[in-house]
């Protein structure tokens, strides 16, 4: 049995990486594929994104800011 491609995307570098090869603090996407380790960043923005909204809405619950 094969093991599991795991794709990365280097921050530094702007490059995708098979397996871990960079140090941890440059590489986003734990077990991504290919093609998903190529939009790492487009993700990440989308997902903060999501995030920050929720916060903002959690903290003005019971308010009229939103």
């Amino acid at each position: 049995m094969t093991e599991p491609q795991e794709w990365y995307y280097n921050t530094v570098t702007g490059e995708v990486e098979l397996g871990p090869q960079s140090p941890m603090q440059n590489r986003l996407g734990l077990g991504l594929s290919g093609e998903d380790a190529e939009k790492a960043l487009e993700i990440a923005k989308k997902r903060n994104k999501k995030w920050e909204d929720q916060d903002r809405d959690w903290n003005n619950w019971g308010t009229d800011k939103k």
